[in-house]
């Protein structure tokens, strides 16, 4: 799942390290959900959205995910 936690941690000078305490979750999550290749849980998401001042749904691109979704059912 596409999201804008990298951008969104390194606008405001954070570490992975810096952001993984922030929230809880070791270094290895953040580095995870940064490569698309773990999807936070919902109160992970809601943490971070939190220290960045954004929506769940724009952190995690709901709208882009949504069509990508729904891009693939019209090809099956």
């Amino acid at each position: 799942m596409k999201n804008k936690v990298k951008m969104l941690r390194l606008a405001l000078g954070l570490t992975q390290q810096q952001l993984a305490d922030l929230v809880n979750v070791s270094a290895r999550t953040i580095i995870s959900i940064e490569k698309e290749q773990y999807n936070p849980s919902l109160m992970l998401a809601y943490k971070m959205s939190q220290i960045f001042n954004v929506s769940v749904e724009d952190l995690c691109c709901l709208e882009e995910n949504l069509k990508m979704e729904n891009n693939n059912e019209n090809k099956k």
